[in-house]
């Protein structure tokens, strides 16, 4: 089955690298009108505009800090301005900073539930509104985590900001069935990202040895790839995936049952 999003304009969150990126090649290779990229990188956002471009698409970068609290209205502004309308969001962007109930403080909390739920929920908002005003269909993504099953002690937080964004997408999807608005999250399980090898290798002192004693351990001899990840998205945005809508599917291979052995 050849999966496509044939002149769709489409927003991606943390495009710059990683996940976005895979996200909005992939949906560039699949036959999208125009992709707007977010992130705070502008350097390597605007790298990833050019790889778009000649993949022949169109693409705009929006720089944006999704921490600011007026981010999200200035983002779907920005991209009306540019394309003048929206079909599909992907929210890709996150930050995975460790911090246990035991131990984090205000600072971490606010930090990770500002990028990671607030901003991707106004965007959601956003782009909701859009659709109803043209009474037109659209799609959305987030990139959610396993870690929202429960979390590891030193991921309470981040788990909880993405068990909330579990419920903002099934409730979202709920109250935009009829207008044809599907929304739907993805649970990703442990991804070999630039962020998540910066995370490993220098916050958390593993040394570049870190990810090939990871991907020992998998069953696919490998941790999961933002190619893998975008794959996915693309099906969840596509009409193929049509009339699916409120499901929040687990990408993972290692913790399928919710532990580890």
């Amino acid at each position: 089955m050849e999966v496509r999003v044939d002149d769709k304009v489409l927003l991606v969150t943390g495009a710059a690298q990683g996940l976005g990126r895979a996200v909005a090649l992939e949906a560039a290779r699949s036959g999208a009108a125009a992709i707007i990229l977010t992130d705070r990188n502008t350097q390597r956002g605007d790298e990833v505009v050019f790889e778009i471009l000649k993949l022949g698409a169109k693409a705009a970068l929006v720089a944006a800090d999704l921490e600011e609290q007026d981010a999200p209205a200035r983002i779907i502004s920005a991209a009306l301005d540019q394309f003048g309308r929206l079909d599909g969001l992907v929210n890709a962007a996150g930050l995975s900073d460790r911090g246990s109930v035991a131990e984090a403080d205000t600072a971490l909390f606010d930090h990770l539930f500002a990028v990671n739920t607030r901003a991707p929920m106004f965007l959601m908002q956003g782009l909701i509104r859009h659709l109803k005003e043209r009474k037109a269909p659209g799609s959305i993504v987030n990139i959610l985590s396993f870690q929202a099953h429960g979390a590891a002690v030193n991921l309470a937080v981040y788990g909880a900001t993405k068990a909330a964004m579990s419920l903002l997408t099934r409730n979202a999807a709920f109250a935009h069935r009829k207008d044809r608005i599907r929304v739907c999250g993805i649970n990703l399980g442990w991804a070999d990202t630039p962020g998540e090898r910066e995370m490993q290798a220098a916050k958390l002192g593993k040394g570049e040895s870190w990810l090939a004693e990871a991907e020992s351990r998998m069953p696919w001899g490998r941790l999961i790839q933002p190619e893998d990840v975008a794959r996915l998205t693309l099906f969840l945005l596509s009409d193929a995936s049509i009339p699916m809508t409120g499901a929040l599917i687990d990408q993972e291979q290692y913790s399928v049952l919710g532990v580890r052995d």
